[in-house]
């Protein structure tokens, strides 16, 4: 029997993330809110019991995976000179500015004041991603430095994590250690290429065939429970595994599919995770240490401002643009919350346990300050004091090129659209759900990925949006699946044009109606074609049966209406 404290929670929750997101704040931290509330501390709604945990434990795991299913080794290549040079300054400059000062004033270790430093110069991935989409810079000269410097923010978790069970001794051999995790991470980048292209491609590319949704999702979740357990028996963190498990899924041509089947499910359990996350939150001390979570929110956001400022500023950066980017990037992150959730669970005390909860606050402060910050440079740049920043439009970073036009669908009509637009040199990228024929395309040098096209996340991944898409084109001889395609077309991008195959006259004429710019019968214009030769054959003049086409054609073929529709039926 449901009860009363079930629609309490879901009221709570729901008001949280309605006011949250109105104030363009993160709904995970509406989350966290909501936890705080429901916990022991407040309204005691909920214990805090075994399923609770295990909840949170699986929203761990899909957070870690969908950290490594953004890491691809063909968007590291195409992006190295960004994530490895301004990436790696930024955490280090944070750190090297963190250290004397937790050094100093907290009394802790001197690997307890690394771990920290390093921990608190990640920045939240999920936060800054939705306000550059919010503002629509993702592809912008600041949105891809951003997003450069949080691609080796999660490169760097995989060293980290592997330094969960060192941590957890009572002593350890500090050269030996960092050679372990050195070898550790190259081990598992080689384990990614490896069982990625022999096992992994070829199992989805069997699941691909039947065509299930459901068969695809379980053996996502199959495939990270699995690392998660074989991580944990070999005593390294089991959020490592999860991690590992997005990586493998990103290297193959499935990656936005499995992206967009598995948001719905990754975004309930990492809301879960944060609900546990508050509901563990000690209150009573948080509020007698009222004044160490803000001086320690105050110092973290300044430190972390100046020291990436600098950074950008030695990268040429030009002041307007190095603002907005220590501005953006200032706060703390999930990864910080979920390494000190995972050393409290594991009882790893490399930092006092009261210093962990205050440092889970101070994170949470700051992730929740960086839109109010974002709103007062928004103010101080319309008033003339800050200069204009650089958001033009860059190419994609994951194709290398923005296509200029998408196809849907790569069955033979597809094909030769895609020819076409190649030898033109038109930019252009299709997207089919047949294995084989994918296959067969990129070995022929097509611009071809797998995906569902009547998904709108799949779409949006690849790239389409009404400043950049010049057409879709519907290449699918499936109606229905044609009709969700041109909705979500409409969705994302209402004013860019939509061709469409159609297999007769009745579904060019429903296509039509659903906003699709041109569609083109197949049986009506196959027969115009061999049409054209038998008139040429007679004797007939070019001019003549072109006139006589374009006659038939007019009005969306009205002349043959009322004598082939009944026929076609």
């Amino acid at each position: 029997m449901i009860s009363l404290e079930v629609l309490l929670f879901f009221a709570i929750t729901c008001g949280l993330v309605f006011l949250l997101r109105s104030a363009r704040i993160g709904a995970l931290v509406a989350f966290l809110f909501a936890g705080i509330l429901s916990g022991p501390y407040v309204l005691n709604l909920f214990e805090l019991t075994g399923t609770w945990q295990i909840l949170g434990d699986l929203g761990i795991l899909f957070l870690w995976f969908t950290i490594g299913l953004e890491i691809s080794f063909s968007r590291l290549w195409t992006m190295r000179n960004t994530i490895f040079g301004f990436g790696a300054a930024q955490v280090l400059m944070v750190a090297v500015m963190l250290f004397p000062f937790l050094f100093e004033f907290t009394g802790w270790t001197v690997m307890g004041a690394i771990m920290v430093s390093l921990l608190l110069a990640m920045s939240s991935t999920s936060a800054d991603l939705q306000l550059l989409g919010d503002r629509n810079q993702l592809n912008s000269n600041v949105g891809r430095q951003i997003f450069s410097v949080l691609l080796f923010q999660d490169l760097l978790s995989i060293p980290l994590l592997a330094m969960l069970p060192v941590l957890s001794g009572k002593s350890f051999n500090l050269g030996a250690t960092l050679i372990d995790v050195l070898v550790l991470s190259v081990l598992l980048i080689a384990g990614v290429v490896i069982v990625g292209r022999c096992f992994l491609n070829p199992v989805l590319k069997m699941v691909s065939k039947i065509k299930s949704k459901e068969l695809l999702l379980l053996v996502i979740m199959l495939n990270i429970i699995f690392w998660a357990i074989a991580f944990d028996w070999m005593g390294l963190p089991a959020g490592l595994g999860g991690f590992l498990s997005g990586m493998l899924m990103s290297e193959t041509i499935y990656r936005h599919q499995v992206t967009a089947e598995i948001s719905p499910y990754s975004t309930l359990f990492l809301a879960i995770f944060f609900i546990v996350l508050g509901m563990g939150l000690n209150l009573d001390m948080l509020y007698s240490k009222w004044y160490l979570v803000l001086t320690g929110l105050a110092v973290l956001m300044v430190i972390k401002f100046f020291a990436i400022f600098m950074t950008a500023r030695v990268r040429h950066n030009p002041a307007p643009e190095s603002t907005y980017i220590s501005l953006l990037l200032s706060q703390g992150g999930e990864f910080g919350l979920l390494m000190l959730q995972m050393m409290r669970n594991n009882g790893i005390e490399i930092i006092p346990v009261p210093s962990q909860e205050i440092l889970i606050a101070i994170i949470v402060l700051s992730i929740m300050t960086t839109p109010l910050l974002l709103a007062l440079y928004d103010r101080l740049r319309r008033a003339g004091k800050i200069m204009q920043i650089n958001t033009k439009n860059l190419q994609e970073v994951h194709t290398g090129v923005q296509p200029a036009v998408i196809i849907c669908g790569f069955g033979r009509v597809g094909q030769i659209i895609a020819k076409l637009l190649r030898e033109q040199n038109i930019p252009y990228i299709a997207i089919g759900m047949n294995v084989n024929a994918i296959m067969e395309g990129r070995e022929n040098g097509f611009n071809v990925v797998y995906g569902d096209v009547s998904n709108m996340s799949v779409l949006r991944g690849f790239g389409l949006n009404s400043r950049t898409t010049r057409a879709v084109v519907l290449a699918l001889d499936n109606y229905d699946t044609a009709h969700k395609t041109i909705l979500s077309v409409h969705t994302i991008a209402p004013r860019v044009k939509i061709f469409a195959r159609a297999r007769n006259l009745t579904d060019s004429k429903s296509l039509l109606r659903s906003g699709v710019y041109q569609a083109f019968p197949e049986t009506i214009e196959s027969s115009f074609f061999l049409g054209y030769g038998l008139l040429e054959f007679l004797g007939v003049s070019d001019r003549k049966i072109e006139d006589l086409l374009y006659d038939l054609r007019a009005n969306n073929y009205e002349k043959l209406d009322s004598d082939i529709t009944m026929g076609e039926k």
